[in-house]
């Protein structure tokens, strides 16, 4: 099995997808926000701080690779696809601004590499050109990320977890209560920021979401 297979199978795995936000945490540090979670079992990371300096960004990617790596945990950088090749992350996140799909792979084979979809078209386009992923949203109304195109819905969900043809994240103003609904329309990996972020106690709230995530 390549490294990429490898990463991808436990990926596909892990249920929960927890999305950091330093300015969506309450105050504390994005590094207390992980060290809570991966407490409470999250084994799936994406470190997203668009609005931190390159420097404090790649200083703190390097201490949650150490820390996401003792714990058994997969850690994937949002947009700089340099950050996670300088500090070894297991995959790089690559919105519709950022380096293309197909030349992040051509980069980076054995990265997971991840494509953000607001529409089917989105999400065939990025398979092709070699996404591991793609994230699907935002399926709720959500003021963590502005989108043009409005939220999905669940009936937006099954129209596209039906299509697309390889893995995918569902996000976008998520909450324990929707989980068992997400399920049905067919997600099976559910990303999210603030339920974990800005809850008062990030390892238990984990804890709570991963325990909705198995009952399905």
């Amino acid at each position: 099995m390549s490294i990429h297979d490898e990463r991808m199978a436990r990926f596909t795995e892990a249920g929960l997808y927890l999305v950091t936000s330093q300015s969506r945490s309450g105050g504390r540090p994005t590094l207390a926000i992980l060290e809570a979670a991966l407490r409470g079992g999250v084994r799936l990371v994406q470190l997203r701080e668009k609005e931190m300096p390159l420097r404090e960004l790649y200083a703190i990617a390097i201490e949650a690779r150490r820390m996401t790596a003792e714990a058994g945990a997969l850690l994937i950088i949002n947009d700089r696809i340099d950050v996670a090749l300088a500090v070894g992350a297991d995959g790089v996140h690559l919105g519709q601004d950022d380096l293309p799909i197909a030349a992040g792979r051509a980069l980076a084979p054995d990265l997971i590499i991840g494509a953000s979809s607001h529409s089917i078209a989105e999400a065939d386009e990025a398979a092709a050109d070699g996404a591991s992923y793609v994230n699907i949203g935002p399926v709720f109304p959500t003021d963590t990320k502005v989108c043009a195109t409005g939220f999905l819905g669940l009936d937006g969900l099954r129209e596209v977890a039906a299509t697309v043809s390889v893995p995918f994240t569902v996000m976008g103003g998520i909450k324990r209560a929707h989980i068992p609904d997400l399920h049905m329309a067919g997600a099976t990996i559910i990303a999210l920021v603030t339920a974990v972020t800005e809850a008062t106690d990030p390892e238990a709230a984990t804890r709570d979401l991963l325990a909705a995530i198995k009952a399905r």
